[in-house]
């Protein structure tokens, strides 16, 4: 498989907290400015898709309440 497919199925797999607690991890190494530039990029595509998995998880957790909310209105 390769490295990008497996890349993102191990983050497909990561928790939201998981997922949030690797990007702040890349956001400190990225402020510091102390990487070389290939190491930042390759940093900067991670944290785009860390961000992009947080955002679905939230996107699913926001839907899920919303079915909630509608169940209880049936009551």
């Amino acid at each position: 498989m390769p490295k990008k497919e497996t890349a993102e199925l191990a983050i497909e797999q990561l928790t939201f907290e998981q997922a949030f607690q690797q990007l702040e991890a890349i956001v400190v190494q990225l402020e510091r400015g102390e990487l070389p530039l290939d190491r930042s990029l390759e940093l900067y595509a991670r944290g785009q898709q860390l961000a992009a998995h947080c955002a679905r998880l939230l996107d699913q957790a926001e839907l899920r309440v919303r079915v909630m909310g509608t169940d209880d209105d049936d009551e």
